[in-house]
């Protein structure tokens, strides 16, 4: 989610652009309009309220536009470009909202996270994301990135439909999203200038800098307006000066003197001074705009209480694009209602974002200052412990949801969990389900996050219980990059049972993608480590999985059908899937289990 925004309005009433969940929101698919059938996304979010300045570049983009009888565009690629607070998605936001009506068959809208500090959503994420607004059921969903950039273009081929792909760091991130027709409009947010978009493409770049000075002097007015006495106008340029004249970090020294009403500007100012020099004596001074920025971070975070200012920083540690309540309260050790509290206080000095009633994320720049801030003010211990915190509560909470989701699994025994640790209790399928698909993009940012931390059990176990409690709508592609991180880290720990569970699950991943040569290698190492432990149902399992590779013989030269006879699910589905002999199905299974 990007924070670059530029807003005005009461300072309680005030909320930065582009807040909104992580994902793609599916707000209301109406039909289309021509009744030919069909979803109608509307996934803009909501519009920015008291928006201010930027006249000059709202025209430009009304200048794209086509007259209202539904002419061609004058490009089909806009580019705004700037850098880092700006107000890029705060501009594309009131436009989008703006020239809606003239797209009757719908908006779509994803923040690619181009510059998060973890991994960006990939074109082929997107794509997964906007076929599925679009009316696609997930089984219809190619698999393949090109097929699936292709069936997007031919669903959008006659339709006249706005695009807004906020925070694209490559043009391999947006290219494979482009519709394609002269119809509908791509708007695209970038620090980068992505030339290759104007060469190939044609789009049309407007780049964002900083405000005049009168502008940036109007923002912070009307921010502090009915919070402060009048303020002295050469003061205000004084404040805005410090803070680089950039929107978000004018918003947060705005805020900061909408709080404090009774302090007066000049102490405002020294007080930012002080931290400025601070960063001075740290930095060469070759980034003026970002030390700017991190000046005014630095500036907010250290008024914050000290309880606040730890939960900040420890959000740092955090790998997913948001969290919720509960995974904040594991994550910080605190009780569920002060962690509550906590929240609110960072949300109310807009340093936090609140995206739904338990749902948070981060300005990208605001979370490195956070995950700055933990190595330099936690501890290593105290970090490592908070992390595992962190990795038992989706631990324990994925558990239990797989449980619901794919009931038929050999689930793993856990160790109850740890202290402080509350996991969310699912009462039905629906439940677990909504878990999965709102934490689904966390996952794997924190299996990756486990492994650089060396905590291979949580990296281990985790991988394998996701692969119960994916989300419907989730790719394989992401589950076959955990389950590799997971065979390292088992096989690291020397747990064979484990090892040959995740090896028959990314054989079954490999087999969804028809990658039958990689799902027969999988199954055939799994098979040799239940061989060796004399686990007779898992081997009968393997031996099962690797028939419908059609793999016509078992490791040892006998028969396939042979050793699947010996099948000890008596007849049973052998994980959900149809067993090829279920004759002789007399071996009682074994009863050794992976231990966490």
């Amino acid at each position: 989610m990007s924070a670059e925004n530029e807003l005005s309005g009461s300072a309680r009433d005030a909320v930065q652009a582009g807040s909104i969940s992580g994902g793609v929101h599916f707000h209301d698919h109406a039909t289309r309009p021509d009744g030919s059938g069909g979803r109608v996304p509307r996934q803009l979010p909501a519009d920015v309220r008291g928006f201010v300045n930027r006249s000059a570049e709202l025209n430009q983009l009304n200048a794209v536009l086509p007259g209202e009888d539904g002419t061609p565009l004058v490009v089909s690629v806009c580019l705004i470009a700037g850098t880092a607070g700006a107000g890029k998605t705060s501009l594309a936001l009131r436009w989008a909202h703006r020239v809606q009506e003239r797209f009757p068959d719908g908006q779509l809208y994803i923040n690619l996270r181009g510059y998060d500090p973890g991994e960006p959503v990939t074109a082929r994420e997107a794509l997964h994301r906007f076929l599925s607004a679009l009316g696609v059921p997930a089984p219809g969903i190619p698999d393949d990135p090109e097929a699936a950039s292709a069936l997007y273009r031919s669903l959008l081929a006659d339709r006249r439909v706005l695009i807004v792909l906020d925070n694209a760091a490559t043009v391999a991130q947006v290219r494979p999203l482009l519709p394609g027709n002269s119809h509908s409009l791509t708007v695209v947010t970038s620090r980068g200038r992505l030339s290759g978009l104007a060469i190939r493409d044609g789009a049309h770049r407007l780049t964002l800098g900083t405000l005049p000075e009168p502008e940036a002097v109007a923002l912070l007015r009307a921010v502090t307006a009915g919070y402060r006495p009048e303020d002295d106008t050469g003061k205000l340029a004084e404040l805005a000066r410090l803070c680089a004249r950039l929107p978000l970090a004018l918003r947060i020294a705005a805020e900061r003197a909408a709080t404090h009403p009774h302090l007066t500007l000049d102490d405002l100012i020294a007080d930012l001074r002080d931290e400025s020099a601070l960063w001075d004596a740290l930095s060469t001074g070759d980034e003026d705009e970002a030390e700017a920025v991190r000046t005014v971070f630095a500036w907010s975070y250290r008024s914050l209480p000290p309880e606040a200012a730890r939960l900040f920083r420890l959000l740092g540690l955090h790998p997913g694009r948001e969290f919720g309540i509960g995974a904040t309260t594991a994550l910080a050790g605190t009780p569920a209602r002060r962690t509550r509290q906590l929240l609110d206080i960072l949300v109310g000095a807009h340093i936090l974002e609140q995206t739904a009633p338990d749902r948070y994320e981060f300005h990208d720049l605001l979370r490195a200052y956070a995950t700055d801030q933990a190595q330099h003010d936690e501890t290593p211990e105290d970090r490592r412990a908070a992390l595992c915190r962190l990795l038992d509560w989706y631990l324990h909470a994925a558990a239990g949801a797989a449980e619901w989701i794919q009931p038929a699994e050999r689930p793993l025994p856990l160790t109850p969990p740890l202290e402080g640790v509350i996991p969310p209790a699912f009462e039905n399928y629906d439940q677990a389900v909504d878990w999965s698909e709102r934490e689904h993009a966390t996952f794997l940012p924190l299996i990756r996050s486990a492994e650089a931390a060396q905590e291979d059990r949580y990296a281990w176990l985790l991988s394998d219980v996701l692969w119960s409690a994916k989300a419907p709508s989730a790719t394989i592609h992401d589950w076959l990059v955990a389950g590799g991180i997971g065979v390292r880290a088992v096989r690291r720990l020397g747990n064979r049972l484990g090892e040959a569970r995740l090896l028959d699950y990314l054989g079954m991943g490999h087999m969804k993608l028809h990658a039958l040569t990689e799902s027969r290698h999988c199954h055939e190492a799994a098979l040799t480590v239940w061989r060796e432990l004399g686990d007779h149902r898992g081997e009968a399992e393997s031996l099962n999985l690797l028939g419908l590779t059609g793999s016509p013989q078992s490791g040892d030269g006998g028969l396939l059908a042979d050793h699947l006879g010996r099948c000890p699910a008596g007849g049973r589905p052998a994980r959900g899937r149809a067993c090829l002999v279920p004759a002789r199905c007399h071996t009682p299974p074994a009863t050794g289990q992976p231990q966490p």
